[in-house]
């Protein structure tokens, strides 16, 4: 979940869906397009709303009603934890010290692993807690509101340090190293960053060569910004393999997933990068020399570590909107302890209206990021496992939202808010990373854009077949000749009204009508562009944006319509921040289709790409200085 430079890991995904669309198209409308094996299973209906979004469909099941995964001995096992671990941040961390010292110290440490925090995702009988994750949310909510560098540290051993022998480890492997991930007291890491792969992680050029015993491999390569690379002692690492198909008998190098130890020798480490922020989560290279890997210690099948990579990663992503969430809460908190006591003028800062906008729009952000955080967690829960684009949105969302919120805090607070006193400007440097690992927003827009489409291309093949036998598909062209042809003239298409409370119908239309414009651009898009649709980036970027604020907006909505159902005490501000995202996020929307569809702006791209590219070739600014004589 949590390391450097992890943008690899969308753009990937990014590739594999751009190759598939423009492998898959057949004229300027019809597209063959096969599933990619991690996306979902072809033979069964998709109930991602966010891909059914792309295709025209309103799939709701796993947004309407939002989610409740929990038992109540599962909640009364998250509330017991709640007091102890606030404890432990307020009476144990030290977290000012932890980012000048660029340390934790063991006593700290010690405490962690008492509390469990270390393992809150290994199953009991192994040593751990044995969360869901909508508990393991809840605690991660609690450490990013005091300290997001030793959430990283946390985050980089109890996720992707242990997930990928949770998920794929044989039951050998699992009995052998969970113990020692959690009771055991020793740390892990996830190395598959390489100081040459940038964004192509599938390009990694660390080798794994099977010994002639056939016992072990023997491994050789450098990773790059490991998160607890210098404590760490097992880790979950990719090396290319030299793997023979079956069915022709070639052989080609697929990059495999093991489990390496430090113990095993030739494994070492470099000094700590010196970052910007994050100061106390460590990070570091890890270098592979001639590292003898036993056979059993292979983590899946062999060949298939992108997958597993990819799995490991998208498990635990919501974990990053988990501790921004904590981290917000904060911020506005001392913002809103400032306005209210702060007088300027003869009045108190909270009654300027520019303040209380700030203050308002602030809150709202909290509350969306905060309630994709629990669908995408509490979906995934309830046994959801088509939730890649929907965790792809919370992450992007809840990354901006956090450097937004944090920005404006500093900025109420004025120049209090730019001393060290202050309490934010630590939180706005460890914030700032967060934008670029686990996928790079940017990359990760493309991902959202581009497997999305993918969807659609499917569906206007699947149209294609059956108006080549209309009488035996009469059915399914009536449906999608009235769906568009509904959508075409603003009546029928999909409607959330019927699924939100009472007081929340306009703000239901208003997501509505943002669903139903979407559809049709993207499909027009389509229609217009063919296969090199996946060069338009500057509409698939804004094609991203939509589909993040649409689903932002279902989101609130079903949150909101739980809490008037329930009547609970915050419906009532639940009820107007919903009313606020809808009307924002609906205006962008309809900006963001605009932009896609405008004469103007297209030109306005290529100017952009123009002077772009000059600058890349003047390795500099392009123009000259006004003082500047010749």
């Amino acid at each position: 979940m949590l390391r450097l430079s992890t943008a690899c890991r969308a753009s990937d995904h990014w590739n594999v869906v751009k190759r598939l669309v423009q492998n898959s198209i057949a004229g300027s409308t019809s597209f063959h397009v096969r599933a990619a094996s991690s996306f979902s299973d072809a033979q069964r209906p998709n109930r991602s709303f966010l891909m059914n979004l792309f295709g025209g469909k309103l799939q709701t099941i796993e947004l309407f009603p939002y989610p409740e995964p929990l038992d109540e001995e599962q909640k009364d096992y998250a509330r017991a934890l709640v007091d102890p671990v606030h404890k432990f941040f307020k009476e144990v961390n030290d977290a000012t010290r932890n980012d000048d010292t660029s340390n934790v110290d063991s006593r700290t440490i010690d405490a962690l692993w008492d509390l469990g925090l270390l393992s809150v995702y290994v199953p009991p009988e192994l040593g751990g807690l044995g969360l869901c994750n909508v508990q393991s949310v809840l605690m991660a909510e609690i450490s990013g509101s005091y300290d997001l560098a030793l959430s990283l540290l946390i985050g980089a051993h109890k996720s992707i340090g242990t997930k990928g022998i949770l998920l794929y480890g044989s039951d050998q492997q699992k009995q052998k190293y969970l113990p020692m991930l959690s009771s055991g007291r020793v740390f892990g890491a996830f190395a598959l960053t390489e100081p040459g792969t940038g964004s192509d992680a599938a390009s990694i050029k660390t080798k794994a060569v099977l010994s002639p015993c056939g016992k072990f491999y023997i491994m050789n390569g450098s990773k790059l910004w490991i998160s607890g690379g210098g404590f760490a002692d097992i880790f979950t690492t990719f090396a290319q393999v030299e793997v023979t198909d079956e069915q022709t008998g070639e052989k080609h190098n697929k990059m495999t997933a093991f489990i390496v130890e430090r113990s095993f020798g030739g494994v070492s480490t470099g000094p700590l990068e010196d970052k910007m922020g994050l100061k106390c989560s460590v990070t570091n290279e890890l270098f592979l020399d001639d590292v003898r890997v036993p056979v059993e210690n292979v983590l899946g099948e062999l060949g298939s570590g992108f997958k597993i990579a990819v799995n490991i990663l998208n498990s635990g992503r919501y974990g990053l909107g988990a501790m921004l969430s904590g981290t917000m809460k904060a911020c506005i908190e001392k913002a809103a302890n400032h306005v209210s006591d702060r007088i300027q003028f003869k009045r108190k800062l909270i009654e300027f209206e520019n303040v209380q906008e700030k203050l308002g729009t602030m809150a709202t952000y909290h509350y969306v990021a905060q309630s994709l955080t629990y669908m995408v967690s509490g979906n995934m829960d309830k046994g959801s496992v088509d939730f890649h684009l929907e965790a792809a949105v919370s992450k992007v969302f809840c990354t901006e939202a956090a450097w937004y919120v944090c920005d404006e805090a500093i900025q109420l607070l004025g120049g209090n808010g730019f001393m060290k006193s202050g309490g934010l400007e630590r939180f706005l440097r460890d914030i700032r990373v967060f934008r670029i690992f686990e996928g790079a927003n940017d990359v990760l827009r493309m991902f959202i854009a581009l497997t999305g489409i993918q969807r659609v291309g499917n569906d206007l093949q699947k149209l294609q077949k059956a108006l080549k036998n209309p009488l035996g598909n009469m059915g399914m062209i009536l449906a999608e000749g009235t769906k568009r042809a509904g959508h075409s003239v603003g009546v029928g298409g999909m409607d959330l009204r019927p699924f939100v409370a009472r007081e929340l119908q306009t703000a239901a239309q208003q997501c509505s009508e943002s669903i139903n414009t979407f559809s049709n651009t993207v499909e027009s898009l389509l229609r217009i562009h063919g296969k090199e649709i996946t060069e338009r980036q500057f509409q698939l970027a804004r094609v991203a944006d939509c589909a993040i604020d649409i689903y932002s907006m279902a989101t609130v909505l079903s949150r909101a319509t739980r809490a008037i159902k329930l009547n609970l005490p915050s419906a009532q501000q639940e009820l107007l921040m919903t009313q606020i995202w809808c009307k924002e996020a609906s205006d962008r929307v309809q900006r963001n289709i605009n932009r896609i569809q405008s004469v103007s702006f297209k030109e306005n791209y290529q100017r952009m790409a123009i002077v772009a590219k000059h600058i890349s070739n003047q390795r500099g600014i392009a123009f000259t200085n006004p003082m500047e004589i010749d």
